[in-house]
């Protein structure tokens, strides 16, 4: 894997985790997604 496509897939998480982090309890929970769950989902959007 390219160091460029190692990037482009760590920016995607952190963007999906701070996109997640601002979201409601009430949002995520419509979504079923706990806030302990964030990371876990932002690892398999990108997939890590």
């Amino acid at each position: 894997m390219s160091i460029a496509k190692k990037f482009n897939d760590w920016r995607k998480y952190r963007e999906t985790i701070s996109e997640l982090g601002r979201m409601t309890d009430r949002e995520l929970g419509d979504l079923g997604i706990g806030r302990a769950d964030i990371r876990r989902v932002a690892r398999t959007a990108v997939g890590f």
